[in-house]
Formats: structure tokens, C-alpha cells, sequence
């Protein structure tokens, strides 16, 4: 972010965008997001894999195979 830039600024009401996001994204109304949400912010990371687990079983996707092809992307 270019703290030079008084446009961005004025747009962000003076916080950083990560307030900015954090904000929006608690402000959604969906109950599953909403939820996702705080599971992230109290570090549920085992109720977040399951959550994808859930998902990617729905559609018919592994989610162990999914992840570790996601993985790979960042060797």
C-alpha cells in the first residue's frame, strides 16, 4: 500500500486493509461463513479441515488428494 496515496486513505476511513477486510467479511450474514470465520480466528484448524473435508466429499472429491495437489504448488 502506498501510504503516499490520501485517495486510499480516505477510502480505507484511515484503517489498514486488513481492519478493512476483517470487517467486511464479519459483516456477512451467511451462518456458514460466519462460522468458518471464527473457527479461523480461534484457530480451529481441525473444524476447518473437516468443513473442506465435508465439502469436497459433496462433490464428490478427495480431499486428501485436493490438498496435497494444492501443496504442491508451493514447492
Amino acid at each position: 500500500m502506498n501510504n503516499s496515496n490520501p485517495n486510499l486513505k480516505t477510502l480505507l476511513g484511515g484503517k489498514n486493509p486488513q481492519e478493512v477486510a476483517s470487517q467486511l467479511l464479519m459483516n456477512n450474514t451467511n451462518p456458514i461463513f460466519v462460522n468458518l470465520i471464527k473457527m479461523a480466528q480461534n484457530g480451529d484448524t481441525k473444524g476447518l479441515e473437516n468443513f473442506a473435508r465435508n465439502l469436497l466429499k459433496g462433490q464428490g472429491r478427495n480431499y486428501d488428494e485436493e490438498f496435497s495437489q494444492f501443496m504442491s504448488n508451493f514447492k
